[in-house]
């Protein structure tokens, strides 16, 4: 099952990029939008499977380790505020919007999606892979 941290790792690496070609095309084309669809529905679809195959084994885990408990604890909060930000930036800009504006949240969405992906990749998947070994 340590497989499903690659897939999950390949979905970071894809909403990275889709999001890098929003940021090249710019927020008024129609293939923008369209990329802002493909964005959205990549990172719901990302979230529920961390949610279906991630954390039911990572919670498992932590009912007899306390580290691991507070970790997550501190994962969810975090990712309930990076969430927000990544939904409500899609939302914002779908239809297009103000091009300084864009650029000010994508610079705050990159950063927030860029520190939660890594912390992600180098603590909750290093303890899965720990777990499921």
């Amino acid at each position: 099952m340590a497989d499903i941290v690659d897939e999950l790792q390949k979905e970071h690496a894809a909403i990275v990029a889709i999001l890098a070609e929003i940021k090249q095309m710019g927020i008024g084309s129609q293939e923008a939008q369209h990329k802002f669809i493909l964005a959205e529905k990549g990172l719901l679809g990302h979230l529920r499977k961390e949610d279906e195959h991630l954390y039911p084994a990572l919670r498992k885990a932590a009912a007899s380790d306390p580290k691991l408990q507070s970790t997550l604890e501190v994962f969810a909060r975090e990712m309930e505020e990076v969430s927000r930000t990544a939904l409500a930036f899609l939302a914002k800009y779908r239809d297009g919007g103000d091009l300084m504006e864009f650029a000010r949240d994508f610079g705050r969405l990159s950063f927030a999606l860029s520190s939660r992906i890594k912390r992600e990749e180098t603590i909750l998947y290093k303890e899965y892979r720990r777990i499921a070994a």
